[in-house]
């Protein structure tokens, strides 16, 4: 036996470099629609070289020639059975009939049967291993982009949020800080100190600066909550099959790594940390089914999430825009499916109206404005292009708001939240399952998942700083709605 290596602490962190694990036995069994994939490779190869994942490319045209090949193993296996039946009905005549001269011998006949039993065990574990070829290249594919996502790599200005704060820059004479300056004057942010006990990337929030993040939870949660969205906190770890079935890679499209890992046993499942709720919000329902009458499940929730690609562009690696570890509020959904066909998946409801899952996506989009707009920030919301789609989502939308200290970079623009449905590719590889109503033929389904950001901490509390700032007094200005989380606090000033 093989001796068993040494515990490493929990708290022992890597990135992990490339996409491979092992799904334990109690974890739910993809169904991904292969079927549609080989009725279709031309528009799933068409599909990745436009989301920028060509080296998958030639993944449908792959499986379609192994499905031809397990066909074939079919037929002959079912010839195989044919033969072997032969057998088994002669041997037995062979023992009615133990001095009929017509009949083999019954050692020859056994020794056939055997021939043909290991035949068949062969055919079987190539049959076996085509399907599990077949299975791991349709998990490798990103989801089916929507009719509303634009082709290339330039996304559309739908429309912006408040106006801008220097509309004519040429005419201004306001004197603008960066979040990290401002930080510094009052005291809300150490970087040193965080980099002492953790590295570049990560960050103390002090005094009003932690009052802050917490106002901010507060606000995003209870926009939610009046619209009957659930609230909950989940973990922060999780099972790296449930991130994979989420479409978290490891690295991303840049080649940039994405998760850590968790250092453990190897006899046990691989575990992650959660780069957003999204994973363990859509964990919360594998391998369960779901009934129609109630649906929409609408859950919202701050957690601390984990990129360890941050401080790997530039610029961002100043200050709180890209950092390791962060406090986000994340809304995720399940919703009725568009259409049981994922050609009609944008189609409008039996009722003539907008289906399901687009009039969940636009309600989230409203309390996303919601939220940006009571934060006097001066923002942009974007149909992103099919070039900056994750692997899960059809279609993306994106609020970028304005950052002074990033006139140089962007025009100032930088993304504080998005928003993406995902059809049920997420569900189909979590197992979650739905029952439909009897109008639907009480027949089973997939579910569509959503998920998009009610607020991330970091990047919106560095455009407060940015924007509430005021040079001459040394202060800034706390968003009204925040206030009454604030004990009342309407700007912070400089400690002496």
């Amino acid at each position: 036996m093989p001796q068993a290596r040494p515990r490493l602490p929990l708290h022992h962190i890597t990135p992990c470099r490339r996409r491979a694990f092992s799904r334990p036995a109690f974890a739910p069994k993809p169904v991904v629609d292969i079927k549609h994939i080989r009725q279709n490779p031309g528009l799933y190869e068409q599909n990745c070289i436009s989301r920028n994942y060509a080296p998958l490319a030639k993944n449908s045209w792959q499986i379609l020639d192994l499905h031809k090949q397990w066909t074939e193993l079919q037929l002959s296996s079912r010839t195989l059975r044919e033969k072997n039946n032969t057998v088994r009905r002669h041997l037995a005549n062979a023992a009615s009939s133990p001095d009929s001269a017509a009949n083999k011998s019954r050692t020859e006949l056994i020794a056939e049967a055997k021939e043909y039993k290991t035949q068949l065990d062969a055919v079987a574990t190539q049959e076996a291993a085509l399907e599990a070829e077949i299975e791991s290249l349709a998990l490798q594919l990103p989801n089916l982009s929507s009719a509303h996502t634009p082709d290339g790599s330039d996304p559309v200005v739908l429309e912006y949020i408040n106006d801008h704060p220097e509309p004519a820059p040429e005419r201004s004479d306001r004197v603008w800080r960066s979040h990290v300056h401002v930080g510094a004057e009052l005291g809300l942010l150490d970087f040193s100190a965080a980099a002492t006990t953790s590295g570049w990337g990560w960050y103390f929030l002090l005094d009003e600066g932690a009052a802050l993040e917490h106002a901010l939870v507060q606000y995003a949660l209870s926009i939610a909550r009046q619209r009957g969205w659930r609230t909950a906190s989940p973990p922060s770890i999780v099972y790296s099959h449930i991130a994979s079935a989420c479409g978290f890679m490891p690295r991303d499209a840049n080649g940039e790594t994405q998760i850590y890992s968790l250092a453990s046993e190897s006899d046990k499942p691989a575990l992650v940390l959660a780069g957003t709720a999204e994973i363990p919000f859509a964990g919360m329902k594998a391998g369960q089914t779901l009934d129609e009458a109630d649906l929409p499940l609408k859950i919202i929730g701050p957690s601390r999430c984990y990129r360890a690609e941050a401080g790997a562009r530039g610029v961002d690696t100043k200050g709180l825009y890209r950092v390791h570890e962060f406090t986000k509020v994340e809304m995720f959904a399940w919703t009725a499916p568009d259409s049981s066909s994922a050609e009609k998946q944008f189609d409008t409801d039996a009722e003539g109206g907008a289906p399901p899952q687009e009039r969940l996506f636009e309600e989230m989009l409203d309390i996303q404005r919601t939220i940006i707009a009571g934060l006097g920030l001066h923002a942009r919301v974007l149909e992103m292009p099919a070039t900056d789609l994750g692997a899960s989502a059809q279609r993306k939308i994106d609020i970028e708001a304005y950052f002074p200290s990033r006139r140089e970079r962007d025009g100032g623009w930088g993304e504080v939240s998005s928003l993406s449905w995902c059809g049920d590719y997420q569900t189909r590889r979590l197992g979650t399952r739905l029952k439909r109503s009897p109008a639907h033929g009480a027949k089973m389904d997939w579910p569509f998942t959503l998920n998009g950001t009610a607020l991330a901490v970091p990047r919106v509390l560095a455009a407060i700083m940015e924007l509430g700032w005021d040079e001459v007094k040394k202060e800034m200005r706390v968003p009204e709605v925040l206030r009454p989380w604030m004990g009342g606090v309407e700007s912070i000033q400089r400690k002496h």
